[in-house]
């Protein structure tokens, strides 16, 4: 025991001249003129020294390039951006920026690649990552930009807001990126296409009517008008056809689009929609995340006693799903009572017609997922059916009570 006492200190010289030893090492094999931070091999091996929880790749996608810093969150929760770096928005920067990742990366941990949803730029990046195994999160840019007004930081540039989207990444605990199913994908093409075809139609019309009420019309702008009109049409029954294709030629998802088209109001082509912007529900967990993704959820701004706004849904989501779910929710109110009392009741309450129809657009919303997922047809008669049979549970409780 003694000796061991008097030897310690001799462990402790010992341990220290091992670390200088190694420093001196790496300092002699620094050329003169290069950097000592970001890519030096001291750098890397100092902080390699504490150990790596969690890697991030925060990644600004514009057209043509891909704006990329590399951060890193340590065990005493630090965290440290320590490379940036741009690359091509094609195959071949996408390549290269995996053989700098490798580089950068140890084989311990999983680099997430963290990117916002700009438009269909971040699409081809995502799906060449995904495809590849590597672990993928898209954000919607508003959470971002509402991320980036907290830092200090308020210079925004290419290389921020990849630095933001990178620590954005390690603070948070953020959901993995799937690739959406082909079929899904297909049809979210088709259903987009179509959209786009009927707002022309409807631009169109609105040119025939203004051309109509000049003074002296000219027959050969009308002549044109018409024949827009009728290309339109023609090409949204080619969408449909091929809808139609799709749809049958999928066992699984005919069935599905059936049972959902069971619900008043809902149609074959409002149940593609919403399966096609959903991806088939695949990420959807709870009804509250649905009407959140769709923008129909609630938000409310209150305090104290000045401030009182008035409650309004959010609108940031999916606006085609708002959109599809307008004309279901008319012929709903119409033709099925269960929906017909909600509206009323709202109605009757707020005097807001529309906050009523809204309402019932999320209703008609929820009950597609319940239906989706409880693989069951809706039943109008549902609640009148829960009424008696629990009448019945409980005059049977009461016979065997009385025997």
């Amino acid at each position: 025991m003694t000796d061991r006492y008097y030897l310690f200190p001799f462990y402790l010289l010992e341990f220290e001249q091992n670390v200088r030893n190694y420093v001196c090492h790496d300092i002699q094999d620094i050329q003169p003129g290069e950097k000592t931070k970001g890519g030096s091999s001291l750098y890397i091996k100092l902080k390699m020294m504490k150990k790596i929880l969690k890697e991030v790749l925060g990644v600004d996608v514009a057209q043509n390039e891909l704006v990329v810093t590399a951060g890193r969150m340590l065990d005493d929760l630090s965290i440290d951006l320590y490379a940036h770096k741009v690359f091509k928005n094609n195959e071949s920067g996408f390549l290269a920026l995996l053989d700098w990742t490798k580089k950068l990366s140890s084989d311990e941990f999983k680099v997430r690649f963290v990117m916002e949803a700009t438009g269909v730029y971040h699409q081809k990046f995502a799906f060449y990552l995904y495809d590849r195994g590597r672990e993928v999160t898209i954000v919607l840019p508003n959470k971002i930009s509402n991320y980036i007004r907290t830092l200090e930081d308020k210079t925004i540039t290419d290389k921020s807001c990849s630095a933001a989207i990178a620590q954005f990444g390690l603070e948070r605990n953020l959901d993995q990126w799937h690739r959406p199913k082909k079929v899904f994908h297909v049809l979210q093409q088709l259903t987009r296409e179509r959209d786009q075809i009927v707002s022309e139609r409807v631009m169109v019309k609105n040119q025939i009517h203004a051309e109509k009420s000049e003074v002296e019309p000219n027959e050969r702008s009308l002549q044109r008008f018409y024949e827009r009109i009728k290309l339109l049409n023609r090409q949204e029954k080619e969408i449909k056809a091929d809808l139609k294709i799709l749809v049958n030629g999928d066992a699984n998802l005919n069935g599905e689009i059936k049972r959902i088209c069971s619900i008043t109001g809902i149609g074959e082509l409002t149940a593609i929609i919403v399966l096609a912007e959903t991806n088939g529900f695949e990420l959807i967990r709870n009804k509250k995340q649905l009407t959140g993704y769709a923008g129909l959820n609630v938000k409310e701004k209150q305090s104290g006693t000045s401030v009182k706004g008035k409650p309004r849904i959010s609108k940031k989501g999916n606006r085609h799903l708002r959109k599809a779910m307008y004309l279901p929710a008319l012929v709903a109110v119409r033709h099925d009572k269960n929906f017909a009392e909600i509206y009323l009741r709202i109605v009757s309450k707020h005097g807001i017609k529309m906050k009523a129809l809204v309402a019932v657009q999320r209703k008609l919303l929820e009950m597609i997922y319940v239906i989706y997922n409880s693989k069951q047809e809706y039943q109008k008669e549902y609640s009148v059916l829960k009424e008696s049979s629990a009448l019945n549970l409980k005059d049977q409780h009461a016979t065997l009570a009385s025997s």
